[in-house]
């Protein structure tokens, strides 16, 4: 076991900022509860448990960390809470209502994980799906093809992400099984192969690491920034293409509906570099456009769906 304590200079909000790297509520790599965090890592030193916890005396955050990575994780804890993010730039005077968010979370901070592919293979799967089918295929590959978490992770059923390796070796049909299509698939079997390339894209710029990410096939203008406002912390990463972010940042902001991509843009442009701020804050309220249409229909054509029939 590896531990520190960490005393952050403000008042630091560990649920709210760590809830972004939660991928649905059932994600087995992550156990919330009693003001304690757990989450099961893949580093780059090895698996790892990291326990977090905020002590009421001085604010401190306690971090314990076991397995072959426990000295990776514990020193991330700092940037994974959000000690990297500078939000002195951001003018939320620009807009009434972005105003009024920023004082009801005045200590949002932004994660920084410095883990490409533990963002990014999510954020794959996520892609062009519903958020319940995105988490079971999540789920289900963790399961199938990850690690219990070292030391007390294992008594809590919490899960370490499969390797690069492994997700590279997954035949065609097994994927399917696990209710991930082979577009996405594939997406992902890339992305493995030239993992040690995307992990290194950690260390680059966020700008640099767009380019880098988008250079490879499947991964768009969505995945990508799905990816860097957790592995880099990017404030400006938002997430055009979603289906339903441009309708209710755009309602939170005009109270109109059917604000889409273009419109999104033109809302956010005086925000540059914080856009992902404003849209983080938009989620933290939980304002949400009003549902009226048919929502996205779950397939029924993979194998995974036609056994549960």
């Amino acid at each position: 076991m590896v531990e520190r304590t960490w005393v952050p200079a403000w008042p630091c909000a560990v649920g709210q900022t760590l809830a972004v790297l939660r991928h649905g509520p059932a994600d087995p790599t992550v156990r919330f509860g009693a003001g304690v965090y757990w989450r099961g890592m893949r580093t780059p030193a090895g698996p790892a448990t990291l326990r977090l916890e905020v002590s009421a005396a001085d604010g401190g955050i306690r971090a314990a960390a076991w397995g072959a990575g426990a000295a990776w994780a514990v020193g991330a804890v700092p940037a994974m809470l959000g000690a990297e993010d500078d939000p002195s730039g951001f003018r939320p005077d620009r807009h009434p209502q972005v105003a009024r968010l920023a004082h009801h979370f005045p200590h949002l901070r932004l994660p920084r994980t410095g883990l490409v592919m533990e963002s990014l293979v999510p954020a794959i799967i996520e892609q062009r799906v519903t958020g319940t089918e995105a988490f079971a295929g999540h789920r289900r590959l963790v399961h199938f093809y990850g690690e219990r978490a070292p030391g007390p992770g294992a008594d809590l059923r919490l899960w370490v992400p499969p390797t690069p390796q492994t997700l590279a070796a997954i035949p065609s049909w097994q994927w399917l099984r696990l209710g991930i299509d082979p577009a996405r698939s594939r997406t992902i079997v890339g992305a493995a192969r030239v993992a040690p390339s995307l992990e290194r894209a950690a260390g680059v710029s966020a700008a640099d690491a767009d380019l880098r990410l988008r250079s490879l096939p499947g991964i768009g203008v969505w995945t990508s920034a799905e990816t860097r406002m957790r592995s880099h912390g990017d404030a400006d990463a938002v997430s055009f293409g979603d289906y339903n972010v441009a309708r209710d940042v755009g309602w939170a902001l005009t109270g109109k509906d059917g604000v889409d991509d273009d419109g999104l843009a033109e809302l956010l442009e005086p925000f540059r570099p914080h856009r992902y701020r404003v849209q983080r804050l938009v989620e933290l309220a939980g304002i949400r456009r009003p549902r009226r249409g048919a929502r996205m229909p779950l397939r029924t054509h993979l194998p995974v769906a036609q056994r549960a029939q």
